[in-house]
């Protein structure tokens, strides 16, 4: 079987686009189309519903999926070990959340640019829960998590960093006004708009304003940090997010630094898959997270967890 076809089925999988898919293999859609087709006559079965909002595996294509990930995965060791000694060179895919695939990680992918031009690096946004079961499925080599721990068995996390957090409010907002800092119930009367469930630091600052005494605070979450950042732009509420994502309203003047309760930065863990091999530019790309959180000044050495 030609593996060419497995990497379109196993990326039509992953993305559920044939567009996308397409532009990510630097193939036609047509000839993803072309591939799928010739796979699914190949397997004698459907691996693709084609619905008008994209591509959704059936049961027979989510049966087969992890099979063709173990074969690319085999693929990949038997150049590795054909190429031993030579530069690092392949695909590595890396999962992270909105903040550090915006903020972070295209700094990583120009250095690795210009230190290993044959590493070809793929960025998909992905919380936690995202993060994990990628690495799981095998669709990911890498994810990096904004979290205290990760305590799965079957996989490995490195602290390579630290993202220091910030509570935000608009210019003129009575917390923002430089007088005493703000107490927990003052901040717990505030509306307050937060990163969606799942992101450790909204869901741990969720929780200590639900623990204060009175009624429940007012809290709106989004899938989106640009979505929070915008309504406390306007002036209606608070939020609490990494400094990197707010850097440039502080610059700018449209957001303000709310004095208050001291806020524990959050740890960036990269982790993978226990039992999975760890190829020469997996191994690259790690090294050049960890000298680009360092660079970044993101927090203590290394440590691991899990």
């Amino acid at each position: 079987m030609d593996t060419r076809l497995l990497r379109t089925f196993t990326a039509l999988a992953r993305t559920e686009n044939f567009t996308t898919a397409a532009s990510e293999l630097h193939l036609s859609q047509s000839t993803v189309t072309v591939h799928i087709r010739t796979l699914e006559k190949e397997l004698g079965t459907r691996l693709f519903d084609r619905l008008p909002r994209g591509a959704r595996l059936t049961s027979a294509g989510r049966r087969l999926l992890t099979d063709a990930e173990d074969v690319l995965a085999a693929e990949t060791r038997l150049r590795a070990a054909a190429a031993e000694g030579g530069p690092a060179a392949g695909r590595v895919v890396i999962g992270a959340g909105e903040t550090l695939c915006s903020a972070r990680l295209p700094g990583v992918v120009a250095a690795l640019r210009g230190s290993h031009p044959g590493i070809d690096v793929h960025l998909y946004a992905a919380g936690t829960a995202g993060g994990v079961e990628g690495l799981r499925a095998g669709r990911l080599d890498l994810a990096l998590l904004l979290e205290e721990h990760v305590a799965h068995a079957d996989l490995t996390a490195e602290r390579i960093g630290a993202e220091p957090l910030v509570l935000v409010g608009a210019p003129g907002h009575p917390l923002t006004e430089g007088r005493r800092p703000a107490t927990w119930q003052e901040l717990g009367a505030e509306p307050f708009f937060l990163h969606e469930q799942g992101c450790s630091y909204s869901d741990r600052l969720a929780r200590r304003l639900l623990a204060l005494p009175g009624g429940p605070p007012r809290m709106t979450r989004f899938g989106s940090i640009e979505a929070a950042r915008s309504c406390v732009a306007a002036g209606l509420g608070l939020t609490l997010l990494p400094r990197v994502c707010v850097e440039g309203g502080l610059r700018d003047g449209s957001l303000a630094v709310v004095a208050g309760p001291p806020v524990a930065a959050v740890p960036v863990q990269v982790v993978r898959h226990r039992g999975r091999w760890v190829s020469p530019a997996v191994r690259a790309v790690l090294d050049e997270l960890r000298r680009g959180f360092r660079a970044a000044g993101g927090g203590a050495g290394p440590e691991s967890a899990g």
